[in-house]
């Protein structure tokens, strides 16, 4: 079953279109990469599928659910988490603080936080220990009293997908997640992607332009350039086809 499905999608800013007709299909449980050159449409896609924008033409649906139009809230109620390209963590908050704020869209106290307290503090007890057992989860048991702009760079990347995952996901959309990374780490987020998809059951979509991570842990990859689908299938069958090589690499010179 396709858990996103994204049928003839087009977005313009002005002059300028973004994508153009993009149609996808991400199959439950699998890691889904979208790949291409820098302004090649991607991150828009993402900022579409998670209603920061609205698309000017197409669907996307998710779950059999049409989402057009509908508030980055209520895509988030009915699941769909994202990271972002560049960290967006509150930086002055403790690491169990980030995560918490993540659970917001799960959290039922409301106002009875002004009629009643009992209710309200056993759903925090609850958000905290669930808080807790996601920075263990991501690899930061011990570290939730932390202020989140101490952490290093690796561990605040861990932070904001442990955030991500606070509000339940069924599908987790990770912008350059190995973006600013060391080898080690970065081979470290490759295993860790693939324990989400395999421990946590959930699907991931991937933005990223490290090409090893993209061929070693993605079961398909879509390719955009210049806001069109270029290329799509296996990581085997995108790495050798000829028009993604042009779109990264340049069309070879012409002998003489």
């Amino acid at each position: 079953m396709s858990l996103l499905v994204a049928n003839m999608v087009t977005k313009r800013f002005g002059g300028l279109t973004a994508v153009s007709r993009f149609s996808m299909e991400i199959p439950e449980r699998t890691i889904f990469s979208l790949i291409g050159p820098n302004g090649a449409g991607k991150t828009t896609f993402f900022n579409c599928v998670t209603g920061f924008y609205t698309p000017d033409e197409g669907d996307i649906v998710f779950n059999t659910r049409r989402i057009n139009g509908l508030s980055t809230d209520r895509i988030t109620r009915l699941g769909i988490a994202r990271t972002y390209q560049n960290i967006r963590l509150f930086q002055n908050m403790t690491a169990i603080e980030n995560v918490m704020v993540g659970q917001h869209s799960l959290l039922h106290s409301g106002l009875v936080r002004t009629l009643a307290w009992l209710p309200v503090l056993v759903e925090e007890n609850k958000a905290t220990t669930r808080a807790r057992e996601l920075l263990e989860f991501v690899g930061l048991k011990g570290k939730g009293d932390v202020i989140a702009k101490n952490l290093p760079y690796g561990d605040q990347r861990r932070l904001e997908i442990a955030r991500a995952l606070a509000s339940d996901p069924q599908l987790l959309l990770l912008d350059e997640p190995a973006a600013g990374m060391n080898p080690h780490e970065t081979t470290a987020i490759m295993r860790f992607i693939q324990r989400l998809r395999d421990e946590l059951k959930l699907t991931i979509f991937l933005i990223e332009h490290d090409m090893r991570v993209v061929m070693g842990i993605s079961d398909h990859v879509t390719v955009l350039d210049y806001g069109e689908k270029i290329a799509e299938g296996s990581p085997d069958d995108v790495r050798a086809n000829p028009k993604v090589i042009e779109a990264y690499l340049g069309k070879p010179v012409e002998e003489v």
